[in-house]
């Protein structure tokens, strides 16, 4: 076959002619591909300018500022690798502190004197560089809390009951070897935290930031604390308090350096989380299960709540980690013992076999109250375990509980760790005192000091929204707050097909269904009496939930003509009722059916008002609106048709990482109104914080999207017309992901857009509204919390980027939370006075409360 035929069919083909030859003074021009458009990714915006709107009032920041003496010098970063003698990687949690810290004191002239700034797993700073790039050392740890046994000992690693502290000390696998290597990674110039605070942020500032929040953990490691993050829980029972079921709130403290308009500060907040009950395991479990006795515990349920936890044992005092419990009861488990008093004909100990109880009470003469009838605590391997009774474990302190919790330990929890202003002020100034970052020595190194003065900055009070109610009167709400006492709603719905529905709660029908058709009538509503009350049967009762809402639901398609426009549910319990969940599911996802669930107890006629403001905005009445929205004169917004939308996606709780994210998105309705709105929900992959469907093309002319829901809506209720402007508040995400949501939800919204018409160009305003941070606002001289409307853009604020808090709530307890808000993108051109006062009166647009939120939509 020719090699010109590249068919391979051997037909000739028509070869082309030589290129002509190129004269010698001629360079030939390289033909150069049109470059592809490469498309810049959006950041965050700068700020245009601070608001100066609201009467000025003094604050105290929990900020704290730092000076940083050295700009000269750097970090440098060096990579950890830690390995067993046999080559193994380390894994276990904790090892490395150990590991690196006898690293430091055993070879501190190889090391030239430097100190460490360890983050305890694979990252190692200095300031200045260590004598070599690349360095390799072997320690040996007296591991006392790794009891490893050989398979053949007791349950406590005794080979008998004699000469047990002889053998204790002479036992091999005590200690352990380790191999240490650290590398260069990098070197991060000090200069970058001044560079940051000049709004020239790098990943080097980055780093350099990073470098001092490690330095904290690791002052907080030394000092034995628990470290969740950048917060630090010391092993002070005076910090703990129950909440129930063997589990404690523990209060401890966030601190981490932030760059700020008033340069470097140090955040330093009261910070909270859950640990299990120190002490005996028993006592733990009969709390953890709300069980009576030890006869009436869940020994499966016990196993798994139990693995990993660690243990304590007496009399040894050993340090142990729980791999599950034994199969049988500590009076039946047999073990074999190698007894060198009894020897076989070959001359080696007899191996015999006996139960663990009585191991413990006749070999080692330790009493046994009631662990005989209980299962052993397995501190062993699957397949050569250690057992010990259970009544000389004990459970050690702050180890952190990451179950969801209940209803009622989150409320008990809440209710414990609430503080008042000049409390939590008096705990952050000792807290700052008692952890002496004076003298640490990398921090000193560093040329790093920090002030022990509160930072003052100067907020203001915005003027509050005026609402509209019916018949077209105003009024001012006073600090946050207003009530419906003698007005009636704006735009009050009509209840005609309805029904009571009474899961055994005890109260007077009658009453309860005539005063509610009173106080509807006095709010404007009109309510017809109800087509039925349906009373759960005596039978039901003790039914499991979802079966007691089913047979309810049969009761009521037998008995109503078609579906009701609305069901009144009573429950049995005030709180945490576990009829709750399946009642909603069944109604909202099966049947579309919208209800209203109420406790009875004290009803009277402001509790009912409360329940029909929520009733009238479940079925398309608007209670209140702001006045400007009435006339309509919100600056811009009024303009130019407009939609608001606020997202969010909630996850499943700790344990259930297998559960589908909920991505939320709800929108306005009838521009020019700002007080109505709807909601889309999609599910989607655990754990994802993107929303991943507000653009869903599953083809070329359909998007089962969010934002088509969204966008479709929004022109029919607006007498068609579709928004020329999209403003976007978006929660729940961290700083690291603001360009996420510029790049890749932004893009999803533009391309739902672009879909339903190629030429169309809105505005978009996109907002992150952040309410899990550390930044508290306090009054100069004054027992209350800031005055709700407070607004603060200086000092604090980011050095470069557009943000602000803002405490539009008035805070009853504790101390106010206020929501930092950072604007990504504005390319409708809001002032920031105009900006802040519409975030401000959002906060008073929420139709089922009389009170301003602490976030606006």
């Amino acid at each position: 076959m020719d090699s010109f035929d590249p068919d391979g069919n051997g037909a000739p083909q028509d070869s082309l002619p030589p290129p002509p030859p190129v004269p010698s003074n001629v360079t030939p021009i390289k033909a150069e591909s049109e470059p592809v458009k490469k498309k810049v990714a959006r950041v965050p915006m700068e700020r245009r300018g601070l608001g100066s709107k609201g009467q000025k009032i003094s604050l105290l920041t929990n900020h704290f500022k730092v000076n940083v003496g050295s700009v000269d010098g750097h970090f440098f970063h060096y990579s950890v690798s830690l390995s067993y003698e046999d080559g193994r990687p380390v894994d276990g949690k904790g090892v490395g502190r150990k590991v690196i810290d006898t690293v430091h004191e055993t070879y501190r002239s190889e090391l030239a004197g430097k100190d460490f700034a360890y983050d305890g797993e694979k990252s190692l700073f200095t300031i200045g560089s260590l004598p070599s790039n690349k360095l390799e050392f072997t320690v040996v740890l007296e591991d006392v809390t790794s009891n490893r046994n050989n398979g053949n000992a007791s349950p406590d690693g005794h080979d008998s009951s004699n000469d047990v502290d002889r053998k204790r000390l002479r036992r091999q696998y005590q200690s352990k070897t380790f191999r240490v290597e650290i590398s260069f990674a990098a070197k991060i110039p000090m200069q970058a935290i001044q560079n940051a605070l000049r709004g020239q942020e790098s990943e080097n500032s980055q780093e350099a930031l990073r470098v001092l929040d490690i330095i904290l953990r690791q002052h907080a490691a030394k000092q034995g604390c628990l470290l969740v993050r950048q917060s630090f829980f010391h092993n002070n029972p005076n910090n703990f308090t129950d909440i129930g079921g063997g589990v404690l709130g523990c209060r401890g403290f966030h601190s981490s350096f932030r760059t700020t308009q008033g340069g470097l500060s140090l955040n330093i907040d009261v910070s909270t989380t859950m640990i299990i009950r120190p002490g005996p395991v028993v006592d733990f479990l009969l709390a953890n299960q709300n069980a009576r006795d030890p006869g009436s515990l869940d020994w499966n349920k016990a196993k798994r709540t139990l693995k990993n936890l660690r243990i304590k044992v007496s009399p040894s005092n050993q340090e142990y980690k729980i791999t599950g419990l034994s199969d049988q009861f500590c009076e039946d488990q047999l073990f074999s013992l190698k007894q060198k008093s009894m020897k076989n004909e070959n001359g080696e100990a007899e191996m015999v076999e006996m139960t663990v109880y009585d191991y413990f009470v006749n070999h080692r003469n330790i009493q046994l109250r009631y662990s005989a009838k209980m299962p052993c605590i397995n501190v062993g391997k699957p397949k050569r375990p250690t057992y010990i009774p259970i009544e000389l474990c004990s459970l050690v302190s702050l180890q952190r509980y990451t179950k969801a919790l209940s209803t009622l330990q989150r409320a008990s929890l809440v209710e414990k760790s609430r503080q008042k202003p000049q409390e939590r002020m008096s705990v952050l100034s000792n807290a700052l005192k008692s952890s002496n970052y004076g003298a640490e020595p990398m921090l000193r190194s560093c040329g790093v000091s920090i002030s022990s003065n509160f930072t003052q900055v100067e907020g203001r009070v915005l003027p509050t929204p005026r609402l509209k109610v019916g018949n077209g009167e105003d009024f001012f709400p006073r600090n946050g707050r207003w009530n419906f006492n003698n007005k009636k709603l704006v735009d009050p719905a009509r209840i005609e097909r309805w029904a009571v529905v009474n899961f055994s709660a005890r109260c007077d029908l009658n009453s309860l269904v005539r005063d509610l058709i009173r106080c509807g009538e006095m709010k404007g509503i009109r309510i017809d009496p109800p087509f039925h009350v349906f009373e759960e049967r005596n039978q039901n009762r003790r039914s499991p939930p979802v079966a007691r809402v089913e047979s309810m639901f049969e009761e009521i398609k037998s008995k109503l003509p078609g579906a009701p426009q609305f069901l009144l549910c009573l429950l049995p319990e005030r709180k945490n009722s576990d009829l709750y969940g399946p009642w909603k599911r069944k109604n909202l996802t099966e049947f579309g059916i919208i209800t209203q669930c109420l406790a009875p107890t004290r009803i009277n006629d402001q509790y009912l008002t409360n329940l029909l403001l929520k009733i009238n905005a479940k079925l398309g009445g608007l209670n209140s609106m702001l006045a400007v929205e009435h006339t309509p004169s919100i600056p811009i917004v009024s303009k130019v048709p407009t939609v608001i939308l606020g997202m969010d996606v909630s996850h499943g709780s700790p344990g259930h990482s297998d559960v589908p994210s909920i991505a939320a998105v709800v929108s306005s309705r009838q521009w020019p109104s700002i007080s109505r709105y709807r909601a889309s929900v999609r599910t989607q992959s655990p754990k994802l914080e993107m929303i991943d469907s507000l653009f869903k093309g599953v083809s070329e002319k359909e998007d089962e999207g969010i934002m088509r829901e969204v966008l479709l809506d929004f022109y029919t209720s607006s007498g068609k017309r579709k928004p020329d402007q999209i403003i976007i508040f978006r929660d729940g995400v961290s700083e690291s992901q603001f360009n996420q949501v510029l790049n890749i939800e932004l893009d999803q919204i533009i391309e739902a857009c672009k879909f339903l018409d190629e030429s169309w160009n809105p505005k978009f305003l996109v907002i992150v509204a952040q309410k899990n941070h550390h930044t508290k606002f306090f009054q100069q001289g004054s027992p209350d919390n800031v005055p709700p409307g407070t607004v603060i853009d200086n000092k604090i604020c980011h050095p470069k980027n557009n943000d602000f808090y803002l405490c539009a709530h008035a805070g009853m307890i504790g101390t106010t939370r206020p929501t930092h808000y950072h604007v990504l993108l504005d390319q409708v051109g809001f002032s920031a006075d105009d900006l802040q006062e519409l975030v401000h009166s959002l906060s008073y647009v929420y139709q089922k409360s009389t009170t301003a939120i602490s976030v606006g939509k």
